[in-house]
């Protein structure tokens, strides 16, 4: 379990998210009393909103990492008036509000990117620059129908390089799933470290030395297979703007092109029905915070205000 008292993650485009959600307004001017954090993660956006308002807040906090609610009900303790943490994925978002008897929220927020806490310190191999099981699972692997492990050991070979392809854009994608096929005749791969020199070995020698690690987007398009992220976002969004207000607004981070494709067609849809769109085009960090923080470098807000109609 990752230390919360040296918890290393910095939440991204923070100030922007309360300048847009809160100093901006919404709801024709009205103070907003329910949020829902459908990735409580490090607690960093719900902390500053928190307050933002002096605490006169209902914070509804969800996240598919058992540890991340954990860590979150020490940090927000008597931050908000009425504090709901639940261990869910947010396209079970609609579960939790009837739940609980709230049938309408103010502010919606999903931040899409892993926390460096999850990334450093999970031990289920998200990052090619450590040595640990292979298995990408944001929740408990047990409760998943399959693992990254599963995907390169038992997956067909060209199903392999659909999967990189399709949700990494990798150009290697090809020799990538071969040379996973051809090591795993040999032996089975067990590590995260592993899976990256196989990838290292697969690529070209001038793309061994580019800007990224070879591995980065093999183990992004790996990561979004296992933990079904794009359909998880879709059914995310769609149950999020159900049960926003009117007048109520949602905020999304994303982190790679294809979420933020999801995020801006679906805000656009809206928008032809009952969504005003209040980010033309994305907000992204500026180049102070980029340099205190790498990560942030390739994040996206988009913003949507429910319109009343």
């Amino acid at each position: 379990m990752p230390n919360h008292a040296q918890s290393i993650h910095k939440p991204v485009l923070l100030h922007e998210v309360v300048d847009y959600l809160f100093l901006r307004g919404g709801k024709g001017g009205k103070v907003p009393r329910v949020y829902l954090d459908g990735t409580i993660g490090g607690c960093g956006h719900a902390l500053a909103l928190a307050e933002a308002l002096g605490g006169k807040l209902t914070i509804i906090g969800l996240d598919r990492d058992r540890q991340a609610i954990e860590s979150a009900r020490e940090k927000l303790a008597g931050k908000a008036e009425r504090l709901i943490l639940e261990h869910k994925n947010f396209r079970n978002l609609d579960e939790v509000l009837s739940k609980h008897g709230i049938d309408g929220v103010d502010i919606v927020l999903f931040d899409l990117g892993m926390s460096s806490d999850q990334l450093e310190n999970s031990g289920r191999g998200f990052s090619f620059q450590r040595d640990e099981p292979l298995l990408m699972t944001m929740g408990d692997p047990a409760e998943y129908p399959f693992t990254a492990k599963d995907l390169v050991n038992s997956w067909k070979e060209e199903d392999i390089a659909n999967v990189i392809f399709g949700y990494g854009g990798e150009r290697f994608a090809t020799k990538i799933a071969r040379a996973i096929v051809r090591y795993r005749e040999m032996r089975t791969i067990d590590t995260s470290s592993e899976l990256a020199e196989i990838v290292k070995g697969a690529v070209p020698a001038f793309y061994r030395r580019g800007r990224l690690h070879p591995a980065t987007k093999t183990f992004q398009a790996v990561r979004i297979a296992v933990n079904d992220e794009l359909n998880a976002l879709k059914e995310g969004l769609r149950k999020g703007w159900a049960v926003l207000a009117k007048g109520g607004r949602m905020a999304i981070i994303s982190f790679h092109s294809h979420e933020d494709r999801v995020v801006k067609e679906f805000f656009r849809e809206h928008g032809r029905i009952d969504g005003l769109i209040i980010t033309k085009k994305p907000i992204r960090p500026g180049a102070g915070e980029i340099e205190d923080n790498s990560r942030a470098r390739s994040a996206k807000l988009r913003i949507s205000e429910k319109r009343v109609v």
